[in-house]
């Protein structure tokens, strides 16, 4: 019996890591073999959009945007909230306000669809986000391909251990060991290739292969990934320096969201306590204004309303 063939599949963000995962694909086993994706949350920069574009032309290659559509699970709840919530006690205010916002239909933004049905954002012990708007659809596409082709499918992405330690304790196994390869099963493997490299190392990817890193990289920011609850207070700063329109949909997010949660309140960032003042305690702008103290939230960081928006400031010394 002749050996499977093998389908290179490479899950792209925009971001560094994938860029220079996509490299190593393409360099390895050529465009014929290799197959690129992109899972549109819907809220991610506007420049990473048109990096994927960027990507897909210089590259030469085409990538597919994978976009979850939600119409299916939102008048599921719809109905939920119509015939379940009288019988939890669900006050008829709040019942009618959700329904307004379901009988509105999708908006057809991944994110704010799955909120709007979790009547919540994210958190960092719920981040359903990740599970219901990359892993599902990338691995759905996977084993689509699979069963349109007969071929294996290795899925290649493109993480580091050195990025975060919950990474680092989940992939790096024992001693010298990383989880590089994995078997899933039904034809599917996971390969990580670039676990150990050094962000030097990506970077010299890009230039070994000629390519422009994401434009945000140049703007302070250590990771391009769409603005979330891992967001740091610096990261939190430079969006509002330089993106404040993402920022005015994220509040109006908060507004439906709200509507379409039996609490009333629901916030993008979390707000611990009373639900009642949860938007006046933790809301997208108190958030903000928390991104512009030092250390400690009190007193507001001087050198922070210097900033120029428009000035090249790089974490891995991109504009020296």
């Amino acid at each position: 019996m002749s050996e499977r063939p093998v389908m290179h599949v490479v899950s792209m963000s925009g971001g560094k890591d994938s860029t220079a995962t996509a490299l190593m694909a393409l360099e390895l086993h050529g465009r014929e073999n290799c197959r690129f994706v992109f899972a549109d949350t819907g809220n991610e920069h506007h420049l990473t959009y048109e990096y994927i574009d960027y990507l897909q032309k210089t590259l030469a290659i085409e990538i597919v945007r994978l976009k979850r559509d939600f119409s299916d699970d939102w008048w599921h709840r719809r109905d939920y909230v119509r015939d379940a919530w009288p019988l939890k006690g669900v006050s008829e205010q709040a019942i009618r306000r959700a329904l307004a916002v379901f009988e509105r239909g999708p908006t057809g933004i991944p994110f704010l669809d799955l909120c709007i049905i979790k009547g919540r954002f994210p958190s960092r012990m719920a981040q359903f986000c990740t599970h219901f708007l990359k892993t599902e659809p990338l691995t759905e596409h996977a084993l689509s391909i699979i069963d349109e082709t007969g071929s294996a499918v290795w899925s290649w992405q493109g993480v580091r251990i050195e990025e975060s330690e919950a990474r680092r304790s989940r992939l790096q196994g024992t001693g010298a060991c990383v989880k590089s390869f994995e078997v899933i099963g039904g034809g599917l493997f996971i390969n990580r290739p670039i676990l150990r490299w050094s962000a030097d190392s990506v970077f010299e990817a890009h230039r070994a292969g000629g390519i422009e890193p994401n434009p945000l990289y140049l703007q302070g920011r250590k990771r391009v990934g769409c603005l979330c609850v891992n967001s740091g207070k610096s990261e939190i700063r430079q969006w509002n320096l330089r993106d404040r329109e993402h920022l005015e949909m994220l509040a109006d997010w908060e507004d439906i969201v709200s509507d379409a949660s039996k609490r009333g309140q629901s916030t993008f960032f979390p707000a611990p306590g009373d639900t009642d003042t949860a938007r006046e305690r933790g809301g997208i702008w108190q958030v903000v204004e928390w991104s512009k103290t030092t250390r400690g939230g009190r007193q507001y960081d001087l050198l922070e309303s210097t900033d120029d928006a428009k000035a090249c400031s790089s974490a891995y010394g991109l504009c020296e």
